[in-house]
């Protein structure tokens, strides 16, 4: 992490978990659990069903609300689908566009991950764009063009100013839900890639600027070895942030 020119943002994606009910309690707990005044930015994205009640249980603690996903029209015969405009208006400020499982079982793409994250920018909101590669791919030796090939299709007609909203996580595809985790400096050398394509397409300056958060399997015993490396700016964290105490220790770690 480098505080001097970005910011540390540690997520937790909840994916298809928790009834509004649950949600409460959870956050509740989570609210004693973590430190006053983190080192770094705590956001929970959370089901559709669940913003109401997130929204309303965060009220005077450090934590902001997010959604899982989003559609890139502002409105239609989109059956099922949810607009940014209709988040911003629940109270959402973050939104995750493009994570592997919506790729894998939802038929995402590159394209339209670009365009839902420039609707969500457009709208206003933190996209928390997500890239990486499958397990053939790493083996294959291609991780690099793939991850560069995903963030550059994903930011085209993403202007400077709105990159400001834009947070990358690197999620190592063969890493979630299978309990790998890839070793904090891979992590920090595909978080680095990530940075240099920035770098490309904008300038130094933005390069360093921007967020890129680890979202591979990160928990309470690996994050702090994870965030003391330089290009890993804090973690989209899956199954440890249903788990307060656990949600709490990444937190933690994040002041170093």
């Amino acid at each position: 992490m480098r505080r001097d020119t970005r910011t540390t943002v540690v997520a937790g994606n909840w994916k298809m978990n928790m009834t509004p009910s649950q949600t409460t309690l959870l956050i509740n707990e989570m609210k004693t659990a973590l430190p006053e005044n983190p080192a770094c930015k705590v956001v929970l994205c959370v089901p559709f069903v669940d913003i109401a009640a997130a929204v309303e249980a965060v009220k005077g603690s450090v934590i902001e609300i997010g959604a899982e996903n989003v559609h890139f029209e502002s409105k239609g015969a989109y059956t099922g689908e949810i607009s940014a405009s209709m988040l911003v208006e629940c109270g959402v400020k973050y939104v995750i566009v493009g994570h592997s499982e919506r790729r894998q079982y939802f038929a995402e793409t590159d394209e339209t991950v670009n365009l839902r994250a420039k609707a969500a920018l457009e709208a206003g909101l933190t996209a928390i764009i997500c890239v990486g590669e499958t397990l053939t791919e790493r083996e294959q030796g291609v991780t690099a063009e793939t991850v560069a090939r995903q963030t550059k299709i994903a930011l085209m007609g993403v202007s400077e100013e709105m990159l400001k909203n834009v947070i990358i996580a690197y999620e190592p595809v063969w890493a979630i839900g299978t309990g790998r985790t890839a070793t904090a400096e891979q992590a920090n050398e595909v978080c680095g890639i990530i940075r240099d394509v920035v770098k490309a397409l904008y300038g130094e300056k933005a390069a360093e600027a921007i967020t890129v958060q680890y979202g591979g399997s990160m928990n309470a015993k690996n994050a702090k070895e994870l965030l003391s490396k330089t290009n890993v700016d804090g973690g989209l964290i899956g199954g440890a942030s249903l788990k307060a105490p656990d949600f709490a220790e990444i937190v933690k770690a994040s002041d170093q």
